[in-house]
Formats: C-alpha cells, structure tokens, sequence
C-alpha cells in the first residue's frame, strides 16, 4: 500500500516550517516558566524561592514578566554580584531576609526603580557602601534589623526621600548621626531597640532630631541607654536636654568644633555635609575653624580624598522645637502682661497730669483775690498803729 501523501492544495505543513515554529515555541516557553527550586503564583506575580536551602540566586532570567513579589529569605546566600537584579524594574518586593550577606555592592538595587519594599532582616551586615541604596526613591520600607552594623554614615540614606518605615533594631550602634537622618522626610515610622547606645554628645543632635519627629507624629519605639552608668536603663527621650549642657563645655574648649570627639557629635558651623563632600571611601569630612579638613578626616576613619571648606556636620541645636514653641508662647504671654501695664501706667499717668494741671489753674486763679484781701488788712492795721502813736 503506498504511504499517504497530502493531496495537492492540502493543509498539512512542510517539515521545515513545521521544524522552525517548533524551535520558536521551544525558545518562548522559558519566558513564562518559573526559577528552579521556586514557587511561582497563578498570576505570575509572586515567586517565592523562600527555605530552598540555596547557596546562590536562581536564574534570574526565568523570572515571569511583570513579578511584583521576589521571596528569597531562609536560604543560605552569603553573596550577591553587582548585576544580581539587574532589569527587575517591576518588583515592588524584595526579601532578603535570614540569610548570611555580609556585604552588598554600590549600585545592587539601582535598576529596581519601582521596589516599594527591602527586607535585609537577620544576616551578616557590619557596613554598608554609601550607593548601596542607589535609584531606590521609591522605597518605603527598609529592614535591616538583625545585623552588626555599626553606624549609619551621611548619606547613606539620601536617595531614600519616600521612606516611610525604617528598622534599625537589634544591631551594635553606639550612635546615631542626625545629618544622616534629615533627608527622610516622610519618615513616620522608626525602630531603634536593642542596640548599645551611648547617650553622650554623640547621641545629643540625633536626639533632637528624633524630638522633631515625634512632634511631627511619628514614632519612634524606645531607645534604651547602655552608658553612661547613671542613664543606664533610661529612654534617651526621658533625658532631659540640660543633662547635655557639658557638651558645649567640651565644644568650646575645643574651638567649637574642631575635629576628633567635637566634629563627630555634630560640632560644626555649617551646613551638613552631602554626599557630593564625601570622600570614595563612605568617611564624612569635618573641618575646623581654619576650613581644614585633612587631619579630621583622617581621624572619622576616612582615606584619600580633600573635603570641602563648606562641608560640615550638622550644628547643635540647644532647644526642641517643642520647647522653643513652648518658650514662645511663653514670652508672648509675658510680653502681652508687660504691655498691658505700660498702657495702665501711661494712662494713669496721663489722667494724674491733667488733674494737677486742673489744680494749678484753679490754685492760680485764687491767688490774687488772697492777695488783695491781706493789702487791706495791712492798710488797716497801719491806720490803727498810728492813731494808737497820736494819743499817746
């Protein structure tokens, strides 16, 4: 029986054709498959690689288009490559947490534009590169509790002008710099437990902004003082703000803000410093009174590079806004009695003036008919004391 063959005009496709749209679907099919070891929603927007026991990222490549969810915590990932997300611009979550990153890259999440939300929770941070945070304005919110940080240097979280919620619990801060913290103006929401804090001039200008918050409505959860031994326990928020007096002690015995322990509480007479005035190494510049900046810098831990005259930390404040609102209302008040008096006393003045002129004119106008009545009487008495002569 001779094989079958498609009659003339037919639909059945030539093996060539059928051969290349084979290969098409082959090469189009991984662009809606899921990551290895991953679970990837219905929707497609959500992967989960979370608890996979994975020693590296997987192919980030596989991810379906439009993933919204990036779920990468309880894995075993100590490091991540500078282009580890790159072109993931629709995430809006990224969860990193509980694994064991002890350092990130410059520049890590610099093409996730629209990520909303950053959990580095529980692994091995000490220090974070000042770029780390680069094309993140978006965020907000960040967890980076849980690690063995040290500081938060200036400029760190520049970029970050969208943030809303931070956490910074459980790690080894000492201090906080205020000019680090200023660019977070939509903060509401900050957490700074377990960690220890020395309340000393260190701590003394970020207390202060940490007020300012406060009395904007945010909040702050409590930030429990370790040294000195007498505000051992304490909320630095309970310190009152005379317990810092000796630190302008300390500034002026160092001409105002040098360097060492004056420059880095915040001691300076300028503008605080901005990331452009920052050296390659993270370290921030402090200058003296001179505008030199070289032998401080050195001393904040910095490298190479020379700062600018202008660029320095921020400048103490001695009151809080709530206390200058308060000494406003204040000596408003007192102004407002004081005046009140003085309009009393003027026109109690004035009223006392024109009764003693009143007086003066009716005393005046007596005067002469006393007068003329006292010449008769002398005339009188002239004639009697001389009648008085004659007969005698």
């Amino acid at each position: 029986m001779p094989p079958y063959t498609h009659p003339p005009g037919g639909h059945g496709l030539p093996g060539p054709v059928f051969s290349i749209l084979s290969l098409l679907a082959t090469l189009m099919l991984p662009a809606s498959s899921c990551p290895p070891s991953c679970f990837c929603s219905s929707d497609s927007l959500v992967v989960d690689c979370g608890g996979r026991g994975l020693h590296s990222l997987p192919p980030m490549h596989l991810l379906p288009p439009g993933s919204r969810s990036l779920l990468l915590a309880d894995n075993k990932i100590a490091s991540l490559g500078a282009s580890a997300f790159a072109n993931l611009s629709t995430l809006e979550e990224l969860d990193l947490s509980n694994n064991y990153l002890d350092n990130l890259p410059a520049g890590l999440f610099k093409d996730m534009s629209n990520l909303t939300r950053l959990t580095l929770r529980n692994n091995s941070l000490t220090v974070t590169d000042m770029d780390l945070f680069q094309g993140l304005g978006g965020l907000q919110s960040l967890d980076l509790s849980l690690n063995g940080l040290f500081s938060i240097p200036i400029g760190l979280l520049d970029e970050l002008q969208s943030l809303r919620w931070l956490s910074l619990a459980s790690n080894r801060l000492h201090g906080l710099e205020r000019a680090a913290f200023e660019p977070l103006a939509n903060l509401q929401h900050l957490e700074l437990g377990h960690n220890p804090w020395e309340c000393d001039c260190n701590l003394r200008d970020f207390k202060h902004w940490m007020e300012w918050l406060l009395y904007r409505g945010g909040k702050v959860d409590e930030l429990e003082c370790t040294l000195p031994k007498d505000l051992r326990g304490r909320d630095i928020r309970s310190v009152p703000v005379e317990m810092f007096n000796y630190c302008l002690q300390l500034e002026d015995e160092n001409g105002g803000g040098g360097g060492g322990e004056g420059a880095r509480s915040g001691q300076g007479g300028g503008p605080p410093c901005s990331r452009s005035a920052l050296n390659p190494s993270g370290a921030t510049p402090v200058s003296d009174n001179s505008g030199n900046a070289g032998d401080a810098s050195s001393n904040t831990g910095g490298g190479a590079g020379e700062a600018s005259p202008d660029c320095v930390r921020a400048r103490y404040r001695p009151v809080s806004v709530r206390r200058a609102i308060g000494t406003v209302v204040i000596a408003g008040v007192v102004c407002g009695i004081v005046c009140i008096m003085m309009v009393a006393a003027a026109a109690y003045g004035c009223i006392y003036a024109s009764l003693m002129a009143k007086y003066q004119r009716e005393l005046k106008k007596r005067q002469p008919l006393m007068g003329d009545g006292e010449a008769d009487g002398d005339d009188r008495d002239d004639r009697e004391d001389k009648q008085i002569s004659s007969v005698a």
